[in-house]
């Protein structure tokens, strides 16, 4: 009877302390989520607002800002026009240093009177004087979001000051700048770890749900939360563990991370019915075995003596250390009667339980894997024009210069060469040392159109050598040469998770590489290709290089490029 006892006192025992960690765990991980999300989208958020103060606080923009505030009214629309280059080129530039993983998709500069001064995208309203954000931003930067078709976007709005401001003065201006969310709704729709009913979403200081819901279709500004953990943060500010109905009025238990400083709490929940499963579970095996052991022992108290004690001991303390999270035990008890049965089996549930554990284990290595996945080829190929500017002798010219020096000498070139590149309609890949990679896509249907276009850009390219040399020579620069390639064919294209951007590669990408070498400076090389397809072209002017590159058994032929009408002015 003593024996009896203590074992349904061990299984009572068990089965709370089970639950106790069970209800732990479901507690560490809501918490641990909801804080590891909740801090680092308040590092996203932080550091868009710090990078949008940075675009603010460019003294150039200050100026263009300041000036525009105090051009007369009669004035106004002339000078503002004047003044969009200048905008455009210190944004550009902007976008250029800190990179294009900002997500920029529209910026606006307001002047303190509410009159648009620059703008990425048309405008409805050239007056935002009692615009909402714009009365914010002439207070502090802040962040906020916006309803469209396919979601939302993020904006981001900092106050403009004069130079040499203090800290009293009034803001001149406001920049107020539109952003995509593809960061933000990365955090919130990775759902591993969180069960079949684990959701993570924030929630706006107005109540409503700011994130796709893993239950419902578009919620987005449709859906209110007036749960109890959205109520603690924007009311009293806390943060709340537990279990509460959520937004459907489902019983679950969650965790929330509490940022009404910059506008939202993070919710992490489960239902409840997912968190008790296992409470249940456990409760059922740890009943059933007590049962049988129950009714083990009493037969066998009344039929064996105390040499059967050990055993059973052993077999108790097994399942101490089996409910203490130890599968690696076994009792390895051989007699043959009952109590060699039970331990049979309790060793084979053991056994069966760690294999599990190991082949979770497994599983979740390699997800975790596949996770770091960052390069996806593409199955098909496109027809593109390939180009390429190259800086010559750039090694030994900025030897010579000072770290600052040099930063300033690539920025001046690659800034000028994007800048050419995209107001034809290229599009800029990335940069490789010392030379920019571009390219333009071609449609059968406008095949001739953008293969002029893209002989027209290369050109210019060289013909823009001397404005570049006097920006150069502006900032005390060393003035060099570069070489321009182009090539027409079939590309492979590769999509990168870090980039909206497409790389390319492949043969034809490789020969503008190749034949980019034996370009004469500041001037345009084409391949065999590319020839084929423009030499019908009356503006342009076509002569074959002969080089050990561009020799035919090394499979490449090189055509040098020029304007027919410039050639014609020489002559005259």
């Amino acid at each position: 009877m003593v024996s009896v006892i203590t074992l349904l006192i061990t299984a009572y025992l068990s089965f709370n302390y089970g639950e106790q960690i069970l209800r732990e765990r479901a507690n560490d991980l809501l918490i641990g989520e909801s804080t590891a999300r909740g801090n680092t989208i308040r590092l996203l958020f932080e550091s868009q607002i710090d990078q949008n103060q940075i675009l603010a606080n460019e003294s150039m923009i200050k100026i263009l800002v300041n000036e525009l505030n105090q051009t007369p009214e009669n004035e106004f629309d002339k000078v503002r026009e004047s003044k969009l280059g200048e905008f455009l080129t210190q944004i550009q530039a902007f976008q250029t240093r800190i990179g294009f993983s900002m997500g920029f998709e529209d910026v606006k500069i307001i002047g303190a009177n509410g009159k648009v001064f620059f703008s990425l995208s048309k405008l409805t309203d050239n007056n935002f004087l009692h615009d909402p954000l714009f009365q914010k931003g002439l207070k502090k930067s802040t962040i906020d979001f916006e309803p469209t078709n396919t979601g939302k976007k993020m904006i981001i709005v900092s106050p403009i000051f004069v130079p040499d401001s203090k800290k009293d003065d009034e803001p001149i201006g406001v920049i107020i700048s539109r952003m995509r969310t593809e960061s933000l709704d990365s955090i919130l729709v990775d759902r591993s770890g969180l069960g079949e009913t684990g959701e993570v979403y924030i929630v706006s200081d107005g109540f409503l749900m700011l994130s796709e819901s893993r239950f419902i279709d578009s919620v987005i500004f449709k859906q209110k939360v007036d749960t109890i953990p959205v109520q603690k943060c924007f009311r009293e500010g806390k943060e709340f563990v537990g279990f509460y109905p959520d937004y459907r009025k489902i019983p679950i238990y969650g965790s929330s991370y509490c940022a009404n400083d910059l506008g939202f709490v993070l919710l992490a929940e489960i239902e409840e019915a997912e968190t008790i499963q296992p409470i249940l579970v456990l409760q059922n095996r740890i009943f059933q075995t007590g049962l049988i052991i129950t009714a083990v022992m009493t037969i066998i108290a009344f039929i064996l003596s105390k040499s059967m004690s050990r055993p059973l001991i052993k077999l108790k303390n097994a399942a101490n250390q089996v409910a203490s999270g130890d599968f690696h035990i076994r009792t390895n008890i051989t007699t043959r009667d009952e109590i060699g049965e039970l331990s049979y089996a309790f060793d084979s549930m053991t056994e069966k339980l760690q294999r599990s554990l190991i082949e979770i284990k497994e599983k979740e290595d390699v997800i975790k894997q596949q996770e770091d996945i960052l390069l996806q080829f593409s199955d098909h190929s496109e027809k593109y024009c390939v180009c390429m500017v190259d800086i010559m002798n750039s090694t030994k010219i900025t030897a010579k210069l000072s770290e600052s020096e040099t930063s300033e000498f690539y920025n001046i070139f690659l800034n000028s060469i994007a800048g050419i590149v995209r107001n034809f309609g290229g599009i800029v890949i990335k940069n490789i040392g010392d030379a920019l990679l571009f390219y333009f896509p071609v449609m059968s249907s406008e095949e001739e159109s953008v293969l002029k276009k893209c002989l027209d850009c290369c050109l210019t390219l060289g013909e823009s050598h001397d404005d570049i040399a006097k920006k150069l020579e502006s900032q005390k620069l060393p003035v060099f040469d570069y070489r321009i390639s182009s090539t027409y064919g079939m590309v492979r294209i590769a999509k990168t998770s870090t980039s909206s951007i497409n790389d390319i590669f492949g043969n034809t990408v490789n020969r503008c590489a190749k034949i980019n070498r034996i370009a004469p400076a500041n001037r345009l090389i084409i391949d065999e290709e590319f020839y084929d397809s423009t030499k019908i072209f009356d503006d342009y002017i076509f002569k074959k290089i002969d080089s050990d590159v561009t020799a035919p058994e090394a499979g490449y032929s090189g055509y040098l490029v020029s304007r027919k009408n410039i050639l014609d002015n020489i002559k005259n």
